[in-house]
Order: structure tokens, then C-alpha cells, then sequence
């Protein structure tokens, strides 16, 4: 049986990393020059929640480092505090340890307590003091209200009133007036009455935090109300018997109130009148009918001595500020949280479904079914709603990018901060959604091209700032749809690829002859060798030559490609393109050496149907294939993957133009081309290892398994194409 407290600590950890998200782009739009309360809030608003949250876990590191994070954050928000780059920076790495302390508080890892320490000490000097010095949480003397539940009778005839009950043992309400004054009851001014819903105080909110923020706006006079329960059946909902009146001298507009209650909105009724009894001085305020209630709330946590904070909603946007929202705004789109385990289940379950389409397919076609009978006109439906089916459910497991972009961020700053550089990221498309297993398996190569543009692509300060260039380097990162595929773009305003360094690097190495005659993009796919490294010294960041080749393995692994683009003193740009799903895939079904394959149709440019008249040769046993005036290698499938010696070439021969690389051709030879159609991707890696030119494989409609090519592999360590002279001669 399953713990449900475990059940809500592993929803509290989900809810923290959307906090968390929505605390980086707060902190990002800060460090971009956004400086209004409403980001500031929202940061303020995302650490109060994870700091409640935790308090209420007992995850004593989280909570004591969120406390002072949010202690300095407050003073930014109440204006005390200027918001300085040196701030938004510490503000940022703040964010870096948080996301930190949340992992290791959900693995149960020890935290790293000297950087942790050292960050609160930081935060400490902005506010005036030190971490010793910084103002502990603060201790509430809370003294729970006493009440004699044997004095009270179940509802009927026999009920006591409110008048019959015992009196009840309230604690004292703190003074709020202010200190050193002794002015008397307000005649001018706002009353205000304040009643709070339960829902107010299981979001971690506290009242009195409210009641003495009242106090900045003038003398205040308060009564407290006590709504007493009739019977047994109204005790449980003692949360919501408490009200305040409040009658505050002041000169300030009723705004001024709301706007103290506007992390409240939602969850607490006010109502603001002039002293004299009037109606409100402000029209627009935040009212419970204008404020939809969260939809999901986080655990009850600890009292907490900041400010109070409404609860995020559970979607996978960025929460907005908990003020009112407006009734002409649109509506957020409920979400549902599911075990990433069932999402797979279905996914496998719609594999099976396409594949027995893809079975009824082939049976309808042995038994020569006319294509205009029901039985046709059936399947062809079913085709389209499998598709459908197929289509909705990758939707279900493609997420946002945006959480991967954001770890890169923190990659910027630590590799900038290594090698004393400044830098800026830039993203753009974070909204562009992939397929969660490629996000996931995107991070380490994304990792390894953002710290070798920070450490290579970006030239050193001065040598910017002689080239008359901004002294803070720029590094773009954008993802966007484009023809069916996913498109990520790292680019950044360096210097670009130094070609001739590279060239030299490869002949030292002994990667290419010296006499080699090599194109600018044959040189940039240099860097993909392995061992190859354009450092000139090992540093933390690269120069051991390993890296690049990974990236390169990994992307293709993902059925990706990369292509390079460099111009000298300009820059360079890195486009990696990856299909939308990892489970499906369209392809083209082929027939080599009495073997059936499948070559997926996003590497194919073209089919041509070949004469002897097409192929130009290259030397004494070499041939390449005239198309539209350029030249393009040709390759035997056949005999790369050992399935005949030699090749010999009829008339008619068909020939798939394959697109390995963003800009390269190959011609691929094959016997005949047999279908196009949608297959379920099987995965050998578990059972077989790595298989050169293989990516996986799938079940065929007669029940046969046929293997998925890698096409870009199979190029990549190809031979070449040979003529056999003696067919030739005969």
C-alpha cells in the first residue's frame, strides 16, 4: 500500500519545479532590465511557496536557505533594497542552489552546506549584515484558541445559543500602532473588514503578516470576530470563523489596501469603505468573483515570517501574479498530472495498434480485395484514425523546451564565470515541444556545445573589444518546428571556425593526408573526429578531445542531424534537427539481397531510377552519380552491410538519395523499393549493444522483423562503390 505521504511530498517536488521555472524566467526578465513589481513578485511569490512547502517536509536546509533568499528579496520588493546587476546575478545563482537543494532534498543526497552557506552570506551583506547577523525566522508565540467541546450540544431543540456557550481563550492581537504613539481611535479614514476562507490558511498564508502590513498605512483600530460553531458538525470548519474590523487613519485610497491583500485575492472576502460609511473610494479591487481559486494547493506548511503568498496554480505555464484577474482575460487550461509509466503504456499499446493495421493491410492486399469494396473503404479509416490515435498520443509525451533551456543558463554562467568572460544567452521558441526522451537525452550534448562556444566560440574581452565588438559576448539558443522536424539552433558572435588551424590540427593528428583537398564544410566536420580538439592548453572546460564526436554520436543516436555554419570573425551556428517522436517513424520500406529493410523517409531526398550513363567514374574502381550537374558519392547498401561482394548496375537500378549531413548528398543503392508506411520503432540497444548502420527495427505486416537503417552511420563508415569489370565486360 502506497504512503500517502509520500504521495504529497512527490506532488510537492513536481510543484517545485514548476516554482522553480517560474522563478528563473522572473530572475532572467530581472537580469534583462525588467524591474517592476510584478516580476519581482512573482520571483518573491515562487521562493515563498518552495520555503512553506519544505517547512512543512521538515527539509530544514531548503527552508533556512529559501528564508534568506526571500528575506532580501522582500527588500527589493518594499523598495529599501536597489535592484543592482551584482543583485540580479546573485539572484540567479540563488536559483541555481535552490534547484540544487530541491534535488538532493528529493533524492535524499547531502547538500553541498559550504556553497549553500556561502550564497546566504552573500545575501546577507545586501541587507546590511552577514549570515550570522541575518534575522532568523521568526517565532511566532502562537497560543491555540481553547474550546470546551463537551459544552456543546448536536444540533436540535436542545442546542445552545452563542450566548450559552463558554467564552473562548483567544491569544492577545499584537499592537499595531506606532511605536511611541498613543493616538486615539480613527475618525477619518478607511474601515476595512477582512474575513479570511480556509483555503487562505492551508496555502501557507498567515493573516496577521496582513493585519501588520495595515499598520504602514496609518493608526489602526481592530476588533477581532469570532463566528462560534453551534454543534459538532460546524468544528471542523473553525478555519474560516475569524474576521477582522479594521479602521485605519489614513489618507490613502482604498487601492492602497487592496493592494496589501493582493496575495490574498481569491481566498479571503474584503470589503474597503470610507470611515464615514461610504462606499469604497476604489471601484476596481480583488474580489472573490473576480479571482478564480487555485486549483491546486501545496501541502499545509510551517508559519512562515514573510509576507503571505497565494498558491500557484498546477499548470505547466509560468504562474501569473495571484492578483485579480480580469473576466475578459482568457481562461488557463485545466491540466491533469499523469504517471509518466501509463504514458508510456498507451504509447506501446498504439505501436501494437499500427502494427496490426499495418497486418490487416497486408492481408486485404494477399486476397486482392478490390480497392473500391467496404472492406477497403474500412481500412482505409482505420489507417486514418490509427494515425490520429498515433498522432494525439506522441502530443501527450512531447514537452516544452523550455526546462532544458533554462539548465543551460546555468551552464553560461559557470562557464563564463571559469574562463572570466562575459556572456549573455538569449533564447528563443522555449514553447517549442519535443518528445520527452529526446529532452532528456539533448541535455549532455547541448552541454558540451554550449561550453565550447563559451570557451572557444567567444573570443577573450580585450580581443573583443579591439575588434570593435560589445564587450559582453551574445550566445543564442532557439528551437522552432520546421517541415516535420524539431530545429535547435547554438550560435553565438565570436570569431568563428579558424579553418586553417582546424586543417592543421587534423594533419598533425594524422586525421587527414596532407595533400587532402577539402571543402569549408568537409573541414567544419572535422571537429567531429574523435580526439579532436582546437585547445591549445587543458582547462576545466575542454581541451582533453573528448566532446564534440560524443555530440555528434548522441544527436544521430536520436535519429538527428548536425550541420555547421561559420563565417571568420563573425561568428558560428550549430543546427541539430531531430524528428518530433522517437516511438513512430514514417519509412520507406526497401528490398537488398532477398533482405527486407526500412530507411526512414526523413533522410530521403529523393528516389531516382538509374542507367549506366549516370555514374561517372573516379578513379580506377570508383564511381559517383551525375545529378542536375553535381556530383554525389554512390554507396551499395547491399554490399556495405555484407549482404553481396560487388555490385553490378543494370539499367533501371534504383538509387535513394540520402541527405546524412544538412547540405551533403549520397545515393544509396537498393533492389526495389516495396512501400511507404508508418512503422513502431523496437529498440535493440538492450539486447544487442550498438550495431553499425543499424537504429533500431520493426515489425512488418506479414509478421516479419526488419531492421531500421542508420542512415548517416552507414555513410559515415561506408567504402564506396566498385564496378565489377568482369559483369561490366560480359
Amino acid at each position: 500500500m502506497s504512503d500517502p505521504m509520500q504521495e504529497i511530498m512527490a506532488s510537492f517536488f513536481v510543484e517545485c519545479e514548476e516554482l522553480h521555472e517560474a522563478l528563473i524566467d522572473a530572475l532572467q526578465s530581472m537580469a534583462d532590465g525588467a524591474h517592476d513589481n510584478e516580476t519581482i513578485n512573482v520571483a518573491f511569490r515562487a521562493v515563498h511557496s518552495i520555503k512553506g512547502g519544505a517547512g512543512a517536509f521538515g527539509l530544514d536546509d531548503l527552508v533556512s536557505f529559501a528564508h534568506q533568499f526571500e528575506t532580501v528579496m522582500d527588500a527589493c520588493r518594499s523598495a529599501t533594497l536597489p535592484i543592482t546587476d551584482d543583485l540580479v546575478q546573485t539572484f540567479l545563482r540563488c536559483g541555481d542552489m535552490l534547484s540544487d537543494l530541491i534535488r538532493c532534498s528529493r533524492d535524499g543526497e547531502a547538500c553541498d552546506k559550504d556553497a549553500s552557506e556561502a550564497l546566504i552570506a552573500e545575501l546577507g551583506i545586501f541587507i546590511g549584515g552577514t549570515a550570522a547577523d541575518a534575522p532568523p525566522e521568526e517565532d511566532i508565540d502562537f497560543q491555540p484558541m481553547t474550546l470546551d467541546l463537551g459544552d456543546l450540544e448536536p444540533e436540535g431543540d436542545s442546542a445552545q445559543t452563542p450566548a450559552d456557550l463558554p467564552p473562548l481563550d483567544l491569544p492577545p492581537l499584537p499592537d499595531l500602532q506606532d511605536p511611541g504613539t498613543n493616538a486615539p481611535t480613527a475618525q477619518g479614514g478607511l474601515k476595512v473588514h477582512f474575513k479570511p476562507e480556509p483555503e487562505l490558511y492551508e496555502s501557507g498564508n498567515e493573516p496577521l503578516f496582513l493585519l501588520r502590513s495595515m499598520a504602514d498605512l496609518g493608526h489602526c483600530d481592530i476588533s477581532l470576530n469570532f463566528d462560534v460553531p453551534k454543534s459538532f458538525n460546524d468544528i471542523e470548519r473553525l478555519g474560516g470563523r475569524l474576521s477582522w474590523d479594521i479602521t485605519v487613519d489614513t489618507d490613502s485610497p482604498a487601492s492602497a489596501v487592496h493592494e496589501i491583500f493582493e496575495f490574498a485575492a481569491g481566498l479571503c472576502q474584503l470589503e474597503v469603505a470610507s470611515n464615514g460609511g461610504d462606499a469604497p473610494q476604489d471601484a476596481e479591487s480583488p474580489t472573490d468573483a473576480d479571482t478564480p481559486a487555485p486549483t491546486e494547493k501545496l501541502p499545509t506548511p510551517v508559519a512562515s515570517a514573510a509576507p503571505p503568498v497565494s498558491t500557484p496554480k498546477a499548470t505547466v505555464d509560468t504562474p501569473q501574479p495571484a492578483a485579480a484577474t480580469p473576466k475578459s482575460s482568457a481562461k488557463v487550461s485545466p491540466t491533469v498530472r499523469v504517471d509518466l509509466e501509463r504514458i508510456e503504456r498507451l504509447v506501446n499499446l498504439v505501436g501494437e495498434l499500427v502494427i496490426n493495421q499495418a497486418m490487416l493491410s497486408q492481408s486485404i492486399a494477399e486476397e486482392n480485395i478490390p480497392p473500391n469494396s467496404p472492406v477497403s473503404a474500412g481500412l482505409d479509416e482505420f489507417m486514418q484514425l490509427t494515425r490520429n490515435i498515433q498522432e494525439s498520443v506522441m502530443m501527450i509525451r512531447a514537452q516544452p523546451v523550455k526546462s532544458l533551456f533554462q539548465r543551460m543558463s546555468r551552464i553560461v554562467r559557470e562557464a563564463s564565470a571559469a574562463v572570466d568572460k562575459s556572456v549573455k544567452l538569449i533564447t528563443e521558441g522555449e514553447n517549442t515541444e519535443i518528445d520527452k526522451t529526446a529532452i532528456e537525452c539533448l541535455a549532455d550534448p547541448l552541454t558540451h556545445m554550449i561550453r565550447n562556444a563559451v570557451d572557444h566560440g567567444l573570443e577573450p574581452t580585450d580581443t573583443r573589444v579591439a575588434n570593435g565588438k560589445p564587450k559582453q559576448g551574445e550566445i543564442r539558443l532557439a528551437a522552432a518546428h520546421r517541415s516535420g522536424r524539431v530545429i535547435i539552433e547554438i550560435s553565438d558572435d565570436g570569431g568563428g571556425i579558424n579553418r586553417e588551424k582546424v586543417r592543421g590540427i587534423a594533419i598533425k593528428k594524422g586525421l587527414i593526408p596532407e595533400d587532402a583537398v577539402l571543402s569549408d564544410s568537409e573541414i567544419d566536420q572535422l571537429l567531429f573526429l574523435p580526439g579532436f580538439s582546437t585547445a591549445d592548453s587543458v582547462s576545466s572546460l575542454s581541451g582533453r578531445g573528448v566532446g564534440m564526436d560524443v555530440v555528434k554520436t548522441q544527436i544521430t543516436s536520436l535519429g538527428g542531424r548536425i550541420a555547421i555554419e561559420s563565417t571568420q570573425g563573425v561568428g558560428s551556428k550549430f543546427s541539430i534537427s531531430l524528428p518530433l517522436t522517437l516511438a513512430v517513424l514514417d519509412g520507406m520500406v526497401v528490398s537488398v539481397a532477398g533482405e527486407t529493410l526500412v530507411v526512414p523517409l526523413n533522410a530521403i531526398v529523393e528516389t531516382l531510377s538509374l542507367t549506366q550513363s549516370d555514374l561517372r567514374a573516379v578513379g580506377p574502381d570508383q564511381v559517383v552519380l551525375c545529378v542536375r550537374e553535381k556530383f554525389v558519392p554512390v554507396l551499395d547498401l547491399g554490399k556495405e552491410l555484407g549482404y553481396r561482394d560487388a555490385l553490378s548496375i543494370e539499367k533501371g537500378a534504383i538509387a535513394l538519395l540520402i541527405s546524412p549531413e544538412e547540405g551533403s548528398l549520397v545515393a544509396m543503392l537498393v533492389d526495389t523499393i516495396e512501400d511507404q508506411r508508418q512503422v513502431v520503432i523496437k529498440g535493440l540497444q538492450e539486447s544487442y549493444g550498438r550495431v553499425r548502420g543499424v537504429a533500431a527495427a520493426t515489425i512488418l505486416g506479414d509478421g516479419k522483423i526488419a531492421l531500421i537503417l542508420d542512415a548517416s552511420d552507414i555513410v559515415q563508415s561506408a567504402s564506396g562503390v566498385k564496378f565489377d569489370t568482369q559483369k561490366e565486360a560480359s
